[in-house]
């Protein structure tokens, strides 16, 4: 199940604080320093509120004296207040310098983890999610957060605390005008609140969109020589204007409610302003308050109303950068099923491995039993080749060995050590899978090679080509080791990627090597001189060879013939091909005259 199957159906409005405590628990950084920061957050909200304060002082006092203007008093407080507005100028700068600071280092850090994650889930999970929504997760998720923390965060906390000094002020001044205020605004907020629930699925749908919409154009540029093959760009067009209209809309919707409670603090903001000049003249005209009193309560109006009205734009990035957190944690509550036992787990014993099956079976979520109760033991140092048609289980085989995958039934060993209890660092470093499609990293051939064994030096990882009788091929390439593979080895042919991967597992040295049909795109004299060399590269170690082609099974010690999972045959293979009429020998006869 997906994490957005997992999730469509969740309560946004009961889940919003928990989502923003689990994602402050996750960031343990972000409270690092908090007391000093909300130390100069006070300084800077107290600052802004002197200025109203400073005009009633400056007209009551010094304007307005029974005794005719005093500059001597305009003057002091002017001095003051420029000295405040320095002192808070300062605290703004270094409170958002903070906030910058730890909000970087804290997201880093949760990308990181996000990051770690979905690496460690097993090729299942990455394969029922589209990579490109799992890869939003990590990117666009966390910028959406980091931006929220970094602009709607410093907003949000100036902007509560100033209107927490603003309405202590106000209320200093005059409690009626007060009243009047947060009558005009308790409505406005009542239904603001109201929207906020609204506005969080509408955002939770735009977070998910945009992953849709991110995987679909990493599949468009991926597969871009695919669809220029078969000419689907028209098709695939369409796909995309599809996933950009959908994104669209669902943009589009959370926006029309953003802008409905921004309208709704409007008016109230004009509301308010209306009732205080009203009743504030009127209190003037009876001598209650005086001209300083309500010019500067006007004032304290407009710094009440501006953390109101930009509250609606924070709470919208808020919810925005909420759906984006609940997507990273969904994605961290997601269980590996294929888990590292760690500390608890056990190394392999030293020396060639040998292999059991006992009684397993595999079926994918969903799908029918992919192998049935297989049952099979592999001595250790043998060459075995296993093979059958498309779909009959062989590549299977391969991931259930190197425990890219777990069995739903049974249990695989190795050297008589259940796979689920061998740490991964002792797994990793002694069994190496060379799969089919031989993916290269964006860097060069020696780098690439390089990844299974960094301390090699170059004259090193040249021996070893030319202990694979690829010294030739290394020759002709443009820079030899340092040949660029492009993105994905896309400079490089599909069989030359494979020479590469191949001498990538040669390198590791590893006591069970695991060939999943690792030659099946080397042109045939290529073929024929690497499994001249693969003879000696896997004398002494145990290999399992998933087989296309059959000439891997002739040079095999041994041939296991899978057949709609379930083992049908094994033997050398000039036994099995004496079984007339059997899997194998008409599997035989079909690739002999595939080569001819």
């Amino acid at each position: 199940m997906t994490t957005t199957a997992r999730t469509a159906g969740r309560p946004v409005g009961d889940s919003t604080w928990r989502t923003f405590r689990r994602g402050l628990a996750l960031s343990p950084e972000l409270r690092t320093g908090l007391a000093g920061t909300l130390a100069l957050a006070l300084v800077y909200m107290v600052g802004r509120v002197a200025v109203p304060v400073a005009v009633q002082q400056g007209i009551d006092r010094g304007l307005t004296d029974p005794g005719g203007p005093n500059l001597d008093v305009v003057a002091v407080v002017v001095a003051l207040t420029a000295a405040v507005l320095v002192v808070t100028t300062a605290c703004g700068y270094l409170m958002t310098r903070r906030l910058f600071t730890v909000s970087e280092t804290a997201l880093a850090n949760v990308r990181t983890r996000a990051f770690r994650h979905v690496h460690d889930l097993s090729m299942l999970h990455q394969q029922s999610e589209r990579r490109g929504s799992l890869v939003s997760r990590v990117t666009s998720d966390v910028d959406q957060i980091t931006q929220f923390l970094q602009w709607g965060g410093v907003i949000l906390l100036v902007n509560l605390g100033q209107l927490v000094v603003t309405t202590a002020v106000m209320l200093a001044y005059s409690w009626q005008l007060t009243l009047v205020v947060f009558a005009a605004f308790l409505p406005a907020v009542l239904v603001i609140r109201s929207l906020q629930r609204r506005l969080g699925a509408a955002y939770g749908v735009v977070r998910e969109r945009m992953g849709t919409l991110l995987g679909t154009i990493g599949e468009s540029v991926v597969g871009a020589p695919v669809i220029r093959a078969y000419g689907i760009s028209g098709r695939t067009s369409r796909r995309l204007d599809e996933a950009i209209e959908n994104q669209r809309r669902a943009q589009q919707r959370a926006i029309r409610i953003s802008v409905l409670g921004s309208s709704v603090g409007e008016l109230a903001a004009g509301l308010a302003l209306a009732g205080v000049v009203v009743l504030g003249v009127t209190l003037g005209v009876d001598g209650t308050l005086s001209i300083g009193q309500l010019t500067a309560f006007l004032f304290l109006v407009t710094l009440f109303i501006q953390p109101v009205q930009i509250a609606t734009e924070v709470l919208n990035e808020a919810q925005n950068a909420i759906a984006g957190w609940r997507r990273v944690l969904d994605v961290l509550d997601v269980a590996p099923d294929v888990a590292d036992p760690g500390e608890q787990g056990r190394d392999l014993p030293a020396g060639p491995l040998d292999i059991r099956f006992a009684g397993v079976g595999f079926a994918y979520p969903g799908g029918a039993p992919v192998l049935h109760d297989v049952d099979l033991e592999i001595a250790a140092k043998s060459r075995v080749a296993v093979v059958g048609e498309t779909g009959s289980g062989k590549t299977t085989f391969a991931k259930l060995l190197t425990r890219l995958m777990d069995p739903s039934s049974g249990e695989v060993l190795l050297s008589g050590v259940p796979l689920r209890r061998v740490r991964f660092a002792s797994l990793r470093s002694r069994v190496v899978m060379v799969p089919q499609d031989g993916f290269l990293f964006d860097a060069t051939v020696g780098q690439n090679v390089r990844f299974a064994r960094p301390e090699l030096s170059d004259d090193q990882l040249t021996a070893a080509f030319t202990e694979l009788g690829l010294a030739d091929w290394l020759e002709g390439l443009p820079a030899g080791l340092d040949t660029p593979v492009g993105e994905r080895g896309e400079a490089l042919s599909v069989g030359e990627r494979q020479l590469v991967a191949l001498a990538r597992a040669y390198v590791a040295d590893p006591d069970l090597l695991v060939l999943d049909e690792a030659t099946s795109a080397v042109d045939p004299a290529t073929e024929v001189r690497l499994q001249r060399t693969l003879d000696a590269v896997t004398r002494g170690r145990t290999t399992l060879a998933i087989a296309h082609r059959l000439s891997t099974a002739q040079a095999a010690d041994e041939v296991i013939v899978v057949d709609k999972g379930r083992i049908v045959q094994r033997g050398p293979h000039d036994e099995l091909l004496r079984e007339p009429g059997s899997v194998y020998a008409l599997l035989y006869a079909s690739w002999l005259e595939q080569t001819r």
